[in-house]
Order: structure tokens, then C-alpha cells, then sequence
């Protein structure tokens, strides 16, 4: 019912001309639309630099400042506990985080700053049948403080970015620029950071990256092979995605992955080994670079070890007689991939003792060749992955397995996660995954740690997304894609510590349930000088009347950044009910009534912290006596009212 979009049209046909030029902005309404960019215009109709902007190498959208302001704005909301959905509750070390992803991010800082040695993320690739996240930029950080302490756990943040509004860029990459700058700092100094994506948006991430985390701190993108036949219905069967690999800072270490079987081909009284020659092969090293490195080293052709090989030296001798010098294949001098200066390996090496680390091996010319006897079981991760493991098809396996195949779209496989864990982290390591979907990387941690008596601990971040009424999911009962993932972690629990029984007796399967929610606190919290004289009354009490004591326990934990996994402990203290984190690291109260006799026997148990909920005091006096008996009790007690 409309005429035609004559600009639009000719938006599209400059864009089949100069695909350069067409830009993303905002209108006067702040809606996203492609545009001309007139000067790179200019420019392609030129024959001589035209005078524009200045140029320079940056990487720019529109909505980029807006989402620096979104990563930096406070926020007031908190973390609120569901028992009833965890599992080992009081004692496990995971959390599952239930809400939208950048306010986790946010109320992590100051609890795991610097904390968390990998992150593993599966975004949303932007192919224009996904979803991502609609932040809100329209307003200043005083503005938005003052809002989202109201906001409920998600807001409704999630919007489709079809094909249909021509599957912007500039949203995807406000989404992730935001996220990355806050997840950059929970990072250990030796923290990795892995990010599954495809051809659609590898490009930009990489860019956004090297911003974030600086380009010298780029480790790999490595390809993974994630559909064997690939995707028949484009011109080129695309057969994979990648993976790409940043670290918090320079010089990180990974480990490496065992070989593959019949990799030590050989075997002595000393076990298995390969034959790795001593010859430095790479031809831009040779004497005439490496002096040091240029030396002879003397074969005895009748001194055998136990493998038939014969034995070498650093000296010459009646019976070590034969010197061989490192020569490339063209003649050109080349060098030992050892010295032999005091402290380097050849020195140290026992070259003629019974079971010699280098030996020499006549070739068929009669010439020789110097091997080292490695016995060295790993080698360097590859930057092609196309085991079964990693495949996609995987993935739905083992979602299969749990009983929870056909609720999940292609979920990762096991082995992917599995392979960055190994290459990432050691035992006692945090793993942070704030895309949660189906939970594999939870479900990863728990049966690599199973099936090597380790215990890492992970957290992972799910927004609660609606399942869709014709889908198998909402079918099976599942409400939201956040009710899937816990499922998920239930079922991959007990299934690892079935299958790893002799090596899981103490394997952490549980997981604490923390919902985002608004401030527990009312607004007179916020801004006091806002009640009127006639409603002091009903604002006696600052914390809202439908949040529960647990409730306040865990805000006073994000507010003072204790760690969020720490042990929890009810006890019964004078007829109340006293939380007791991590054995007496923390003591909080807020019933009602709280006496002196009952603030003596928290103080005589001297904890580090101790909290009580300032409207919950019997008297007056014992509100004011608070400090003063910790004074005298437990003087190294910090105590604080909520």
C-alpha cells in the first residue's frame, strides 16, 4: 500500500557498483539504515585525492561509543538464590547465572577480577536467524542507574536481527564490543579467551578484539571442521567455522595435546621414543648465523646401543672417529639444533652412555645422520581441528544422550570444549561461558575433571529465552532455553559420576542457582531526600518486603565481592537464624529482633565480617552498643549494617 523506496532502490544499485561506500548510521529517529558514505563516494568518481576526514586504521560503527558507555554505566540490581533449582546448594563451587549476560558481567567485577583463567564463549553469529541483545544507549549513566534498578531479569532484551533489516553489523558488534571489555578483566594475567564464529562476522570480532585485548595478544584463529559434507545448498560446501583464540597478555602459556597413537614408534629398556633429527632443517639458520651451534660431533660406527644405533661424542677418539658437521641438503653449513656450552642439552647429554639421548644412524650414501631419542608424548596444538570430536553433529549426540536431543539447536560438542579446557586451564582453574545455550561447557568441565580426579570450577550465564509454543523444547516442558541449561547440568552430573566412578568420589556436580533481579533495596536507599515527611512511616524499613534473608546475604556478597561460591552454613544462634560464609569468613543476621545476647555470641566467634539489617535491632541501644561489643570481643571484625 505503499510507493516504491526509490532512495533504497538507489542505495542498492550504488552498493552493486561500490560496495565501499554503503555505510550503516542512524537517522533522525536513531533507527539503524544503510547509507552512502558521499566522500568514499567522491573518491571512487575521482582521479585525485579528495579532501574528507581524515583517515586513519580504526575500526568504527555507529552505537560504538554508546557501547563503551553501557560496559562502563553502574547498575543497581543484584543476585538473587534459588535452592530449589541447584544442586548441592551449600557446598559446590559453580554457579549458573540466569539473566542477561551484560549485567552478569557487571556484578562480577569486583567478586572474580581477575580470577578467571579461560572464557569460552558461542555468541550469536549474526546470520540474520538469530537473536542478540537490544542494550538500551538512549540515555546517560546517571539516567541509567536510576533505571535499572527497577528492571526485571531480562527486560526483554532479545531481538531478532533478520535479513530483513539487512542483518546490521553495527548492533552485533555493540553487542559483543560491551561484553568483551567487561569480560577482559575478570581474566587472570595468563587468562585465555576462545569465541566460536563463522565467515559472517570473523572479520569484525577479530578487529573488536584486537581493540579490547590489543592485536599482539591474538594466539590463533584456528578453522574447526564442523560439518563433514558441508552446506550443499551454496556454491561452496562450507564445512567449518572457527575458533579464535586471544590472551590477557603477552607471552602465554598453552599446554599441549597428547599424540596420537604409534607417535613413539620405536622402544628401548627406557620405553618408547621417535627419532628427531639434530639438524636444525629450518634453512634461515646455519653457521653463517649460528656459529655456536656449528660443531662436529664423533660417531663410533662399531658401538651400538641396545637399538642398533650407533653411538656419539663430543671427543674425538680412536673409536669415536668419524666427525659429522650439520650440512643441508644443498651443502650449505647449517647448525645443531643444541650447543654445546656448559648449561645447553648436548653438554648434559650422556652421548656414550648404555642407553645414549643422541645417536647416529648410517644413511643408505654411507653418510650419517645425528637423531636425538625423544620420548617427548605431546606435541603443539594444530591450527585445524577435523577430529570427530569437534564436529557439530556431536554436539546433538550427546544432547541426545541426556534425553534432551531435539530441545537444543546445534549445541557444541564435548570434545571442542574439552580441547580448549585441556590447552587453557589446570587443575583448581575458573571457566567463565556467559553464553551459556545448552550448557556444554558446564557439562565439559565436569567430565574432563571426572575423568582426571581434577576440580575446576565454571560459571556459566544464560539469559532466560523464551522456547517458542510449537517447539519440542516448551513441549517437554522446558519454559525457556535457561530451564534446558539447568536440565542439562542435572542429567551430564549424574551421568559423568556414573561413568567415572573410581576417579569422580569427590567431582563437584552441583551448581548454585543465581537469578538477576532488581535492587532488594527500596528507592528511599537510592534517593532519601525524596520522601516526604507524611510517608516516613512506610518507609521505616529500606529493603523491599517480598526479599528474603538469603536474598540480602548474597547482595551483601556482590557488594563486598566475596566470592559467590564460597560455603554457605545456616546455623540457629539464640533462636536465630545466622548465615555463616565460608566457615567464619562472613556472619550475617536479618531476622527480627536481634538482641546484645545474640551479637555477643557472633562476636565471640570472631568473624572477619559481620552484617545485620539496620531496622532489625530489639532496641535502640543495642543498634548503638553494636560496634562497641565487637570492640571488645572480636576487635578485628569489620561490621556493617544493611
Amino acid at each position: 500500500m505503499h510507493t516504491p523506496d526509490l532512495t533504497g532502490e538507489n542505495i542498492e544499485k550504488l552498493a552493486a557498483l561500490f560496495p565501499g561506500c554503503v555505510t550503516e548510521a542512524r537517522d533522525e529517529n536513531g533507527k539503524r539504515t544503510k547509507q552512502i558514505d558521499f566522500d568514499q563516494l567522491r573518491q571512487e568518481l575521482s582521479g585525485h585525492i579528495i579532501e574528507g576526514p581524515r583517515e586513519r586504521y580504526h575500526l568504527d560503527w555507529p552505537g560504538k561509543r554508546e557501547a563503551l558507555l553501557a560496559a562502563n554505566a553502574p547498575i543497581a540490581k543484584t543476585l538473587r538464590p534459588y535452592r530449589e533449582e541447584s544442586v548441592d546448594f551449600e557446598k559446590t563451587k559453580n554457579l549458573f547465572i540466569e539473566g542477561d549476560n551484560l549485567d552478569a558481567l557487571k556484578l562480577l567485577q569486583e567478586t572474580y577480577l581477575g580470577k578467571v583463567k579461560m572464557i569460552y564463549i558461542d555468541p550469536p553469529y549474526n546470520t540474520g536467524n538469530d537473536f542478540i541483545y537490544e542494550d538500551d544507549y538512549s540515555e546517560n549513566a546517571e539516567s541509567y542507574f536510576e533505571r535499572s534498578k527497577q528492571a526485571d531479569v531480562s527486560g526483554g532484551r532479545l531481538v531478532a536481527n533478520t535479513e530483513s533489516n539487512g542483518r546490521f553489523h553495527s548492533d552485533w558488534l555493540s553487542m559483543m564490543f560491551s561484553r568483551l571489555k567487561l569480560a577482559k578483566n575478570l581474566l587472570t594475567e595468563d587468562g585465555i579467551v576462545f569465541i566460536s564464529i563463522d565467515d559472517n562476522e570473523v572479520a569484525n570480532l577479530r578487529r573488536i578484539c584486537d581493540e579490547i585485548f590489543g592485536p599482539d595478544q591474538f594466539v590463533a584463529q584456528i578453522v574447526v571442521q564442523s560439518n563433514k559434507r558441508g552446506q550443499t545448498y551454496k556454491e561452496i560446501a562450507k564445512t567449518h567455522e572457527y575458533l579464535l583464540i586471544y590472551a590477557r597478555c603477552e607471552g602465554v602459556h598453552l599446554n599441549e595435546i597428547e599424540k596420537l597413537d604409534g607417535a613413539l614408534p620405536y622402544t628401548d629398556a627406557n620405553g618408547p621414543y621417535d627419532l628427531w633429527e639434530l639438524r636444525n632443517r629450518n634453512p634461515k639458520f646455519g653457521r653463517f648465523n649460528r656459529d655456536d651451534l656449528y660443531f662436529p660431533i664423533f660417531v663410533a660406527p662399531d658401538l651400538k646401543d641396545d637399538s642398533g644405533y650407533s653411538k656419539v661424542s663430543l671427543i674425538e677418539t680412536n673409536e669415536f672417529k668419524i666427525a659429522i658437521y650439520p650440512k643441508n641438503s644443498n651443502g650449505v653449513e647449517g647448525c645443531w639444533r643444541w650447543g654445546k656450552k656448559p648449561g645447553e642439552k648436548l653438554a648434559v647429554a650422556d652421548l656414550s652412555g648404555p642407553l645414549p639421548i643422541v645417536v647416529a644412524k648410517q644413511k643408505k650414501d654411507g653418510g650419517w645422520n645425528i637423531y636425538e631419542k625423544s620420548r617427548k608424548s605431546t606435541t603443539k596444538v594444530k591450527s585445524i581441528w577435523d577430529d570427530k570430536t569437534v564436529i557439530s553433529e556431536q554436539g546433538t549426540i550427546e544432547l541426545g544422550e541426556l534425553g534432551l536431543g531435539d530441545s537444543f539447536d546445534h549445541p557444541k560438542p564435548l570434545g571442542l570444549l574439552e580441547r580448549c579446557i585441556h590447552l587453557a586451564t589446570d587443575d583448581g582453574d575458573i571457566v567463565l561461558d556467559f553464553f551459556a545455550g545448552s550448557a556444554t561447557t558446564a557439562h565439559a568441565v565436569m567430565r574432563y575433571d571426572a575423568a582426571r580426579g581434577e576440580h575446576r570450577s565454571f560459571i556459566v550465564v544464560q539469559i532466560p529465552e523464551k522456547c517458542e509454543e510449537d517447539t519440542a523444547a516448551f513441549k517437554k516442558g522446558f519454559k525457556t532455553i535457561a530451564d534446558i541449561c539447568k536440565e542439562r547440568m542435572r542429567r551430564a552430573g549424574k551421568k559423568v559420576k556414573e561413568e567415572n566412578a573410581t576417579t569422580s568420589s569427590d567431582l563437584d556436580i552441583g551448581f548454585r542457582v543465581l537469578k538477576i533481579d532488581a535492587s532488594n533495596m527500596r528507592d528511599v536507599y537510592y534517593s532519601p531526600d525524596a520522601v516526604k515527611q507524611d510517608d516516613l512511616l512506610a518507609h521505616m524499613d529500606n529493603i523491599k518486603g517480598d526479599r528474603s534473608p538469603e536474598d540480602l546475604l548474597f547482595q551483601v556478597l556482590v557488594d563486598w565481592g566475596v566470592d559467590l561460591a564460597l560455603s554457605i552454613e545456616q546455623q540457629t544462634v539464640a533462636n536465630k537464624t545466622v548465615f555463616f560464609v565460608d566457615g567464619n569468613a562472613l556472619a550475617a543476621c536479618f531476622d527480627s529482633k536481634i538482641s546484645e545476647d545474640l551479637v555477643k555470641e557472633i562476636a565471640k566467634r570472631k568473624p572477619l565480617r559481620a552484617i545485620f539489617r539496620d531496622s532489625s535491632f530489639d532496641s535502640d541501644s543495642t543498634k548503638i552498643n553494636v560496634e562497641q561489643i565487637f570492640k571488645l570481643l572480636s576487635p578485628e571484625t569489620e561490621v556493617k549494617s544493611l
